[in-house]
This record gives structure tokens, C-alpha cells and sequence, in this order.
């Protein structure tokens, strides 16, 4: 089972490209920048009718689940076009750190199909089980969060000591770097506790988190969880050698 990779193995991956990444990047920016969510483009107007203009965007592109579970042909692909629409500046920029942050690492370890599928089919299934718990909302739901979640959920399987940079209130939101194990659990139990407190109003669909977290590190888990350990080693191996 891979749990542990050497420094030279993880150094490796960190220099690695990761196309799909980037691509995923740039493309929720740009339709974030030419739709009206964004405020930018004149022809959306401003005031009540820009308003009108983003609720008529989201019930177009984003995830209703009343309309879902009615049959409607159309409403099965919104849990893939919502992917790529975000609600707002904020929205936009907090899943696209932690896409850049983890995408990276996870696509060089998986490679591009597997990542691929795992962000797309993961982000879907997220949707869907949200919309699913949520079957009579008349709500639009947008946003890759989901996608994102099954993202973090395979780099925990794939990199579980992998450090990352955290800002905990407790400690004035100082920066502080703790391994993937500490961080990405704690992540999702605060995503649970906010998922039971969720009300009806506007807000986060903490649960699709949930569930693109799991399908994620279950996919890693069913795809990787037989393969060859690598060690962790203290140095690099002597040249020639193999790594079991």
C-alpha cells in the first residue's frame, strides 16, 4: 500500500507538471469571468437586473434538484456543467487555491486520465448525493467544492505526511505547517459539524464536501491501495539501485 513516499520521490512529483490542473483552473476563471456572477460584463446590466441575470445563470448551469429528480433530460447534466460555475469572487478564488494547492501532487501520482476521472466523476457523484439528500430544494447549486473534496480526499490516501500550510484561528491564523493526515481529517469533521448545522437558507452544500472527500479517498484507496510500498529513506538510494 502506498503511504509513504522518500524525498526524493516527493520532490519529484512537486516538480511535475499537471496540465489537467491548470487547464481546470483556467477554465472555471474564465467562465467565472464572462458570466454574471462575475459583475464585469456590461451586457449583464447592473442592480436588479444583474441580479436577475446571475438567477437565471444559476438555474441554467447550476444543479436543482427538484428539477433532477423530475426527469427533465436536461437537468442530468447539470451536475457537470455546475463544476464550472461559481457564485462569487470569494467562491471562485477559495476552490482554486485548494486546486493549485493539491491538484498538483495528486494528478503527477495518479496521472492525467485518473485524475481526470476522479475530479470529474467524484465532483459529479458529490452533486448528485447532495441534490439527492436534498430531492424537493428548488436551489441552485454551483460550484467544483465537491470536485475539489475528492481531490483533497486522494492526496490524504496518497500523501498522508505530505506537509501542508495551515492557518488555525487558535493560533491567530499564524501559519503553520502540518502533515495531510492532521489537516485533511480535521478539515472534514469541521465540514460535518457545519453539515449538521446547515439550515435552509442561502450558504455552503457542506455535505457535498462530505461526499466528494470519501468518494475520493475511496477511489485512491480501490486504485492504489494494492500497489508496490515505497519506502521511506533517509537519503537517496545508491544509484543502480531499484526501489522494491
Amino acid at each position: 500500500m502506498i503511504r509513504n513516499w522518500g524525498a526524493s520521490a516527493a520532490g519529484a512529483i512537486r516538480g511535475a507538471s499537471a496540465p489537467v490542473t491548470h487547464t481546470l483552473i483556467v477554465l472555471c476563471c474564465l467562465v467565472f469571468l464572462i458570466g454574471p456572477a462575475s459583475g464585469l460584463h456590461p451586457a449583464h446590466g447592473g442592480g436588479e437586473e444583474l441580479l436577475e441575470a446571475q438567477r437565471a445563470y444559476f438555474r441554467r448551469w447550476g444543479v436543482i434538484p427538484a428539477d433532477l429528480f423530475e426527469g427533465s433530460p436536461g437537468a442530468v447534466l447539470t451536475p457537470a456543467t455546475a463544476l464550472f460555475v461559481h457564485g462569487s469572487w470569494v467562491h471562485l478564488l477559495g476552490n482554486m487555491l485548494f486546486l493549485h494547492v493539491f491538484g498538483a501532487m495528486a494528478e503527477a501520482r495518479m496521472g492525467r486520465v485518473r485524475f481526470t476521472l476522479c475530479y470529474a466523476g467524484c465532483g459529479y457523484l458529490a452533486l448528485l448525493g447532495y441534490a439527492a439528500a436534498n430531492a424537493d430544494s428548488e436551489r441552485s447549486l454551483v460550484g467544483a467544492s465537491g470536485a475539489i473534496s475528492a481531490v483533497l480526499g486522494a492526496f490524504l490516501f496518497l500523501f498522508p505526511r505530505a506537509r501542508v500550510t495551515s492557518l488555525l484561528p487558535f493560533l491567530f491564523f499564524l501559519p503553520v505547517r502540518l502533515p495531510a493526515w492532521v489537516v485533511l481529517p480535521f478539515w472534514a469533521a469541521l465540514q460535518w459539524a457545519a453539515a449538521g448545522r446547515a439550515g435552509e437558507g442561502p450558504g455552503v452544500a457542506y455535505l457535498a464536501h462530505l461526499i466528494g472527500f470519501g468518494l475520493g479517498l475511496g477511489y485512491a484507496w480501490g486504485r492504489f491501495g494494492r500497489a508496490t510500498t515505497v519506502r521511506t529513506a533517509p537519503a537517496p538510494a545508491p544509484e543502480g539501485e531499484n526501489q522494491p
